[in-house]
């Protein structure tokens, strides 16, 4: 089963109360929202949404027992101020975001998101949606497919990748993870580390058949919106674009006191106004790194409404 990244951080700093209503936009296998859930009294509520199918059916099983408590809801993070309206729900304590993928995304090679078993080139988070990564690299132009791997995936190589898949792609589409995987390794050099060479690129082609980063964008503003004074927005990213970009869009609502030439100062940002509850983020521990890898790179940040 999944392994829910910093548990026991992320439920202690949301600080849940049993009678709130919160709200998880990535519910995955349902870990982080079982524990909220735990905290939970009567009167409490929790909306998850996820837009995997079978992570809804998945989770769905394992939250049974909450009953009415527990709301789920196919549908993107990005749209949860609509989604929670039209469940009546107008307001929360908490808002709980983690961008990372689930293990058993991972591990089902028919999704096409893991270089390390052999399946369809797919990557789609929803598979009830077009667009998939083999759409991406079959038709993208080089300079486009170029841009994309250096943009979403931070790799230096990214020209050098694309001009390889542009001229395998002349001879038969690329269809699966494994033929993809080859090319890239290739175009690279062959593994010189202990990251795999196609790690970047699938990252970059994941990212963007999900549209993850206007995800983040709107699914952020629409929390800092939809949780009440008082009430916390937690976000766990899982590599540096998107831990920025969380970053930035928490500042902008934190915001910064400016010094006044007149005297006095003003504050600069954007409504509603926040706080930081974790100035750095939040790593996970030596004791859960032994025992869960790909908790290395996950960083916690969370954010508390003040107006």
């Amino acid at each position: 089963m999944h392994r829910p990244v910093m548990l026991k951080e992320t439920i202690a700093l949301m600080q849940i109360v049993p009678q709130g209503a919160y709200l998880d936009g990535t519910l995955g296998s349902g870990g982080h929202a079982e524990a909220i859930l735990e905290g939970l009294g009567e009167g409490g509520r929790l909306l998850a949404i996820d837009r995997d199918v079978d992570a809804l059916t998945r989770s769905r099983e394992r939250l049974a027992r909450y009953g009415s408590k527990c709301l789920l809801e196919h549908g993107d993070f990005a749209d949860m101020m609509e989604i929670a309206q039209r469940s009546g729900i107008q307001g929360v304590q908490g808002v709980l975001v983690d961008l990372g993928m689930s293990s058993d995304q991972v591990d089902t090679p028919e999704r096409g998101f893991s270089f390390q078993q052999d399946g369809p080139l797919d990557m789609r988070m929803d598979q009830t949606r077009p667009g998939t990564a083999a759409d991406l690299v079959n038709t993208l132009e080089e300079a486009e497919l170029a841009h994309l791997i250096f943009r979403l995936g931070e790799e230096h190589a990214s020209r050098r990748i694309a001009r390889a898949i542009v001229e395998a792609r002349q001879c038969r589409p690329i269809a699966t993870t494994a033929e993809l995987a080859g090319i890239v390794s290739r175009a690279k050099g062959g593994r010189r580390s202990g990251t795999h060479p196609a790690t970047q690129t699938f990252q970059a082609l994941r990212m963007a058949v999900n549209h993850e980063l206007e995800s983040i964008r709107q699914g952020l503003e629409a929390a800092v919106r939809l949780v009440t004074p008082g009430g916390r927005v937690a976000a766990i990213s899982f590599h540096s674009t998107e831990d920025r970009l969380v970053k930035q869009l928490f500042n902008l609502h934190v915001g910064r006191w400016e010094s006044l030439e007149a005297g006095g100062q003003r504050w600069v940002g954007e409504e509603p106004r926040f706080k930081w509850i974790t100035r750095k983020p939040v790593t996970a521990s030596d004791e859960e790194l032994k025992e869960n890898a790909r908790a290395r790179s996950a960083k916690l940040r969370v954010v508390e409404r003040l107006s």
